[in-house]
């Protein structure tokens, strides 16, 4: 189980849950040391399955570290993973909410768990999970497993597309309007190796409203 470390006040926050404020950055979330509510209120078994949710939660972005910072647009002087907490808050927490109850009982809980259980709701809601939203490009939803590359395509005058192709392994591949093709190594720092299909989503597939969830600074 990935851990939540703890830094004092004045930090940027991703949210409060239960009154602990927590902040993500570089993949890594962080607890203020010390809640601003007494602990009864967090100690409750609600509460605590909402903290096991967002530690799972950790765990999915940082093992996607390395796309998430890709293929998401931070907002404002937000982080690209503060916004996609931001984005699938509330869908992570439908998706995990048995997990976490087992892990609350005291059952281990791997990250193969935690993919299992948000694609198994993806296959379910196509439309809840937001993996690729970059400013000037079509959306892209998780419709199962976590795939290796993930398309997303952008109107580039008329009916020509800039196509880029996103792998889990940073490797960025851009197919411009007029047929030429840039390929760009990623950074090797980030998300570890992924076990999801080689196919990518369609960056044109997907519609309706985004979920909420979890506050962004």
């Amino acid at each position: 189980m990935a851990t939540i470390k703890q830094v004092g006040p004045g930090r940027k926050t991703t949210g409060t849950i239960d009154g602990i404020t927590y902040v993500t950055r570089n993949g890594v979330t962080y607890a203020r040391a010390a809640p601003t509510m007494p602990a009864s209120v967090y100690n409750t078994p609600a509460a605590k399955k909402r903290q096991a949710i967002f530690k799972m939660v950790q765990m999915h972005m940082k093992y996607h570290l390395r796309t998430i910072k890709q293929t998401i647009t931070p907002k404002g002087n937000g982080t690209a993973t503060n916004r996609y907490y931001s984005l699938n808050g509330k869908a992570f927490s439908l998706a995990l909410d048995t997990l976490a109850e087992l892990y609350v009982e005291g059952q281990d809980v791997s990250i193969d768990d935690v993919e299992q259980a948000i694609s198994d709701y993806a296959t379910e809601h196509p439309t809840a999970i937001t993996i690729a939203s970059k400013s000037g490009y079509h959306e892209v939803f998780l419709t199962g497993e976590w795939p290796s590359t993930i398309t997303l395509n952008a109107s580039a005058g008329g009916d020509s597309t800039v196509i880029v192709i996103v792998a889990e392994n940073g490797t960025t591949t851009t197919i411009n309007a007029d047929g030429t093709t840039v390929v760009t190594n990623g950074s090797s720092s980030g998300g570890g190796s992924n076990t999801g299909s080689d196919t990518g989503n369609g960056g044109n597939t997907g519609g309706g409203g985004l979920p909420g969830g979890g506050g962004e600074g």
